[in-house]
């Protein structure tokens, strides 16, 4: 799934994006709006985690 369809089909995505990252709130979700920056950046706040982690992690998470 490119990131495009990941950004328009957001809402029906959240609870697959919660069971992967389960720090990220209802409130996150809402702000992210399927921003993949965004998402990196509170993945990074929220686990503290690298930059280039976060990625690879977002990236694992599209292709499944």
């Amino acid at each position: 799934m490119n990131w495009d369809q990941i950004e328009g089909n957001w809402k029906q995505l959240t609870g697959k994006v919660r069971q992967q990252w389960g720090k990220l709130t209802d409130d996150h979700l809402e702000e992210i709006k399927g921003n993949k920056d965004m998402l990196a950046g509170k993945l990074q706040e929220l686990y503290g985690i690298s930059k280039e982690e976060a990625e690879a992690q977002i990236e694992k998470f599209r292709n499944n």
